[in-house]
């Protein structure tokens, strides 16, 4: 059973990620219609299991190439609470100084990749880190995010041809949330699953329940020790479902309401609450501890981001050009 090699610590830490990332987006979410936010807001409702499971499974010096929906997996890697609003901010303190008041940032010193907005676009980017570890012999891996929309694209093709041919260390992971912004899965694809797709590249596939955090990080585990012995990569479909539009201007009208009802009672952090108290492992006051110290800690990032200077523009060229 997924979860039986962790120790109770280790699940709390997972808890704790999942309840962060969904309370961090809700700020944002607010943040955003107070006018404090310019352009759109991206948030992983219903998804978090996908990103923080996933990074749970890697080692410290693996590599994320993430999407807009996978806020859980950079606060793994070490993304804070504080640049991350600082950055929807637009701020001085923010991941890209102020140059950016939105999802694209990076830190490679961190392990996590810039992310790019046209879905599938950083997969080869990711294939191509992959082949540097590769060729330096280095026993690391890239986790590659992407939705089932951009699986339809000729990116993700080349990705994974190439990274299947080179048998470099990339674990592609899918975020099926089973719209595409409004196109819904069926209209799609024909395959019942995206993970089918990997047999074309002679790579292993598997579909996985995305909204149980501990199934997804059982799957991206096993690929990443695949991986991490020069097995190739491999392919992992999280089935999920996105709980609110594309962004936070996408009022998802073209959501059947009955689909939405029939997902939140899958929701991935009331599933694993539920699991976590079975295992007495979480308890009323443990989990009071916990969301005392997760308000403290968001309270003190809106601080933080909202107190923070605009960037001067003086800067602007800095990091642009080589010296």
């Amino acid at each position: 059973m997924p979860g039986l090699d962790l120790t109770p610590v280790e699940l709390l830490k997972i808890y704790y990620y999942l309840k962060l990332t969904r309370g961090l987006e809700q700020r944002v979410i607010t943040l955003y219609r107070q006018g404090k936010i310019i352009g759109g807001v991206y948030i992983s409702a219903g998804e978090e299991a996908i990103a923080v499971g996933s990074a749970s499974a890697l080692e410290p010096d693996d590599v994320i190439a993430p999407t807009h929906r996978d806020l859980g997996a950079n606060l793994m890697k070490g993304i804070t609470a504080k640049e991350y609003l600082a950055q929807y901010l637009a701020k001085r303190t923010g991941l890209t100084r102020g140059r950016d008041g939105n999802v694209h940032y990076g830190d490679i010193r961190r392990g996590v990749i810039g992310f790019i907005s046209p879905m599938a676009d950083l997969l080869p980017v990711a294939a191509g880190v992959g082949l540097a570890f590769k060729l330096r012999r280095e026993r690391r891996v890239v986790a590659a995010f992407f939705g089932d929309g951009a699986s339809s694209r000729g990116d993700f093709h080349e990705a994974l041809n190439f990274a299947s041919v080179m048998k470099l260390p990339v674990v592609f992971i899918c975020h099926n949330n089973q719209f595409a912004y409004s196109t819904p899965l069926q209209k799609q694809m024909a395959v019942e699953n995206i993970a089918d797709r990997a047999t074309a590249y002679g790579m292993p596939g598997i579909a996985v329940d995305g909204n149980d955090v501990l199934a997804v990080r059982a799957a991206v585990a096993h690929a990443a020790s695949r991986a991490r012995q020069g097995e190739g990569p491999s392919l992992v479909e999280g089935k999920t479902m996105r709980m609110r539009g594309h962004a936070e201007h996408d009022d998802a009208s073209y959501v059947p309401p009955a689909l939405l009802e029939e997902w939140r009672k899958r929701d991935p952090i009331d599933r694993f609450d539920a699991y976590l108290r079975e295992q007495k492992i979480l308890d009323d006051i443990t989990a009071k501890e916990i969301a005392e110290r997760l308000s403290k800690e968001i309270e003190e990032a809106v601080s933080f981001a909202e107190s923070s200077p605009f960037p001067d523009g003086t800067d602007l060229l800095e990091g642009v050009y080589a010296s």
